[in-house]
């Protein structure tokens, strides 16, 4: 009996539970991934990028026989079940609400054949951790407790040589219409796929997990674990990850953490889909913001890393360069641009989805709100970052800001305190002072 097994966001083998229930039946299964156009017209070149070579790597793992096909989901799936006579289909459950829409229409497409959704992206997946009441959380560290609590299963027992796959180029009809994985140009910053992502993994666990807790929030160190992107297109569970986090481990309990905000804000998205683009406190849509062409130049001058502030610009830069940033410079590169240069957070947050390998609407968007004060458990509208101050705490001896900052790589002093500012690098855009103290007024407006 075949079964058709539909990738999105889980583009491996080990550890898949919908590759398990596929098998439930010793059923033969037909791989396929369907690109569809209006996510090729959306994301930004270098997910493109990297999703074509997870494709081609997940495409080898399995001996050449994954289908690729062109077409709206809710077209395609149903023709490809048709076409091999699939009992059903099975799928990783997506929460976000694009694919919960997608989803809902490929499952009324099918008609009689089921869309069976085993397993998720995360942990613990969005809706499983409520208040006793049933509500969500609005709040992480009482969310983290009850996750904890809550727990989750062991490794899913999938390999390649768990299911007889069944090879696309004998399908007959023209329903399948197969596609070569296509090449979205360009070189991915770091090798894609199941097999780098469970090897990156392990040379963190060795070399690098121990160090994290005193070098995660260092740039220069580069002590986060980097591996983002990989569970961003699910070359790697997170369950595959938790198995070497024992709560005695150093840095294993800190890297849990950040897990757990990953689901956290996962289901801050599936529990409040408007927030997405929307503030999720509404009481900041009366805030003022710039958004006249004084604030869209300003804007390009950020995007560029051109505004003056080393840390900012190193950020930026960094970006722009290589699609990843680190993410306390995340946090500081979006506090000057919503609170310094006082233009909305959806700016930066497409851009950054723009430019970002790992972009994730529920983490990107929710950090993003995060750094505002608009969204759940987030911080004070009137918490500012003095990003010269951050930089001299964060990066001390000033190495990132020469690595991606060339015109200051000859400076001693790379944030400018007590150096003269070099010919070629720009004066500041804004004065952080003053500005801190607009963000503060802009505040008192809507608070009353």
């Amino acid at each position: 009996m075949p079964t058709l097994l539909w990738y999105r966001r889980d583009l491996r083998v080990t550890d898949l539970p919908a590759l398990s229930a596929a098998l439930a039946d010793d059923s033969e299964v037909l791989g396929c991934f369907v690109l569809d156009p209006r996510l090729e017209a959306a994301v930004g070149r270098r997910r493109l990028q990297f999703l074509g070579e997870c494709l081609r790597r997940l495409h080898e793992d399995l001996d050449g026989r994954l289908l690729i096909s062109r077409g709206r989901p809710q077209d395609r799936i149903p023709q490809i079940a048709n076409e091999i006579s699939a009992t059903s289909v099975h799928i990783s459950e997506d929460f976000a609400p694009f694919g919960r829409r997608r989803d809902e229409q490929v499952r009324a497409a099918l008609g009689q054949i089921p869309l069976v959704a085993t397993g998720s992206p995360y942990l613990v997946s969005p809706g499983r951790v409520v208040k006793d009441d049933g509500t969500p959380y609005r709040v992480f560290t009482p969310y983290f407790r009850r996750w904890r609590e809550h727990g989750w299963r062991r490794p899913a027992d999938s390999r390649p040589t768990s299911a007889r796959w069944i090879d696309p180029d004998g399908l007959s009809g023209k329903a399948a219409a197969p596609v070569q994985i296509p090449d979205f140009g360009g070189q991915a910053a770091f090798p894609a796929g199941e097999a780098a992502a469970l090897r990156h993994w392990k040379e963190f666990v060795d070399d690098g997990l121990g160090r994290y807790d005193d070098e995660r929030d260092l740039p220069a160190r580069d002590g986060g674990s980097r591996m983002s992107a990989y569970l961003k297109f699910g070359n790697i569970h997170p369950r595959t990850m938790a198995v070497d986090l024992g709560s005695e481990q150093p840095g294993g309990g800190s890297y849990l953490r950040q897990l757990a905000f990953r689901d956290f804000y996962a289901a801050v998205l599936h529990h409040w889909p408007r927030s997405a683009w929307h503030n999720w406190n509404r009481d900041f849509d009366a805030i003022e913001t710039d958004t006249g062409a004084h604030a869209r130049h300003m804007f390009e001058l950020w995007k560029v890393g051109q505004t003056g502030f080393p840390l900012v610009d190193a950020g930026m830069r960094e970006l722009r360069a290589t699609g990843l940033m680190h993410n306390r410079v995340r946090m500081i590169t979006a506090s000057f641009l919503v609170k310094d240069l006082h233009l909305p957070w959806q700016w930066g947050a497409r851009w950054f989805m723009d430019q970002l390998i790992d972009g994730d609407p529920a983490n990107n968007q929710h950090g993003w709100q995060w750094c505002a004060g608009t969204g759940t458990d987030a911080a004070p509208y009137f918490r500012v970052f003095n990003p010269t101050l951050q930089g001299r705490k964060f990066d001390p001896d000033g190495d990132y800001v020469r690595r991606w900052v060339p015109e200051l790589a000859g400076v001693r002093d790379a944030h400018l305190v007590r150096a003269a500012r070099p010919p070629g690098y720009p004066e500041p855009i804004v004065d952080h002072g003053q500005e801190r103290l607009e963000a503060l007024r802009r505040y008192q407006q809507i608070s009353g």
